[in-house]
C-alpha cells in the first residue's frame, strides 16, 4: 500500500510503496477513507518535535475495519470508525481514576506498537508510526484508538474529530467550563480556533468574538457560531475586543502557539477570567 513518507526532516514527505504486517493483539488494520493535516504534523516534519525516521506521520484519520487482531472485541471488519490519537493503557491509576487522556503508559506510541515493533516496513527496513499515521492508504492501530461510527456518516468529516474538534471543542467544555452566558474570545481560527467557536455555542455562551487576521476564516466563524468578529490586522484587536466586551472577557482563548498571539489572549481577559 502506499504512504507519504518522512525520511528527513525539513524535507518534503515522499509517497512510495510499503508493506503493512497484519494486526497483532490487540490492534486493528484500517483502511482510511480521510485524513486531516494537523499543524503537528508540520512540527514532526520541520524536526520541532523529533521522532525517529523514516516515519508516516498522520493523526486525523477515519476509514474501514479491514482486519482485527486476536483479543479485540466491539469491532468487525467492515466497521467504520474514527481515530483518536493517543491511546491509553486501561489499568495504571490515571485510567482507573477515569483520566485515560493522562496514561502513564503511552510512552512507547511516539514511534511504535506497544510490543516496540513496526508494522510498517520498506525492503525489510522498519518504518515507525506517528499516531495513527493516517497519511497512508491502510494503517495498524491499536484498537483503543478506534471509535466505531455510524456508517451513514462521512468519513471525510469524521476524519477531523480525531484531533481538531476534541481539542477545540474539549477545550471550551471541559478545559475552561464555559458556562452560559459567559463571554468568550478565540484567537486563531484554524481548525482548533473554530472548534472552540462551535464548544462555546454549545455551552451556551451569549458572546463569542473570532479574531484572525484572514477575513474567509472570520465569516466561516460566524456561521459557526462568533456572535462577533474582529480583524486583527486592521488595528489594535485588543482595543476592539475591548470595545465589544467592557472589562475584558471571561474566557481567552488561543489557537496559534505565537508569543504574540498568546500575549494578545492574556490581555483579552477581564477580572477572574481564564485563558486556555
Amino acid at each position: 500500500m502506499r504512504a507519504a513518507v518522512l525520511h528527513a526532516f525539513e524535507e518534503p514527505l515522499v509517497v512510495e510503496e510499503l508493506e503493512l504486517d497484519p494486526p497483532k493483539a490487540g490492534e486493528l488494520q484500517v483502511r482510511m477513507a480521510a485524513s486531516g493535516v494537523c499543524h503537528s504534523d508540520l512540527h514532526v516534519a520541520q524536526g520541532i518535535h523529533p521522532t525517529d525516521l523514516p516515519v508516516v506521520l498522520g493523526h486525523e484519520g477515519a476509514g474501514v475495519v479491514e482486519e482485527v487482531g486476536p483479543g479485540v472485541g466491539g469491532f468487525s471488519p467492515g466497521d467504520h470508525v474514527l481515530l483518536t490519537w493517543l491511546p491509553y493503557c486501561g489499568h495504571c491509576r490515571q485510567c482507573t481514576r477515569g483520566w485515560p487522556n493522562r496514561c502513564e503508559n503511552t510512552a512507547w506510541y511516539d514511534s511504535t506498537m506497544e510490543d516496540g515493533t513496526c508494522r510498517l516496513h520498506s525492503n525489510g527496513q522498519a518504518v515507525h508510526h506517528y499516531n495513527t499515521s493516517s497519511f497512508a492508504e491502510q494503517s495498524v492501530v491499536p484498537a483503543r484508538t478506534a471509535v466505531k461510527v455510524d456508517p451513514n456518516l462521512p468519513l471525510t468529516e469524521l476524519a477531523l474529530m480525531g484531533c481538531a474538534v476534541m481539542t477545540g471543542v474539549g477545550a471550551a467544555l471541559n478545559t475552561a467550563h464555559v458556562r452560559p452566558g459567559d463571554t468568550v474570545a478565540v484567537v486563531g481560527c484554524g481548525g482548533v480556533g473554530l472548534n472552540v467557536v462551535q464548544g462555546a455555542r454549545i455551552a451556551g455562551a451569549t458572546t463569542i468574538v473570532a479574531v484572525d487576521v484572514v477575513p474567509a476564516k472570520l465569516e466561516l466563524a460566524r456561521e459557526l457560531g462568533a456572535t462577533e468578529v474582529v480583524d486583527a490586522g486592521d488595528g489594535d484587536p485588543v482595543a476592539a475586543v475591548r470595545g465589544l466586551v467592557p472589562g475584558g472577557v471571561d474566557h481567552a482563548f488561543e489557537a496559534l502557539g505565537r508569543p504574540e498571539t498568546i500575549e494578545t489572549t492574556i490581555a483579552l481577559t477581564g477580572r477572574g477570567g481564564r485563558r486556555s
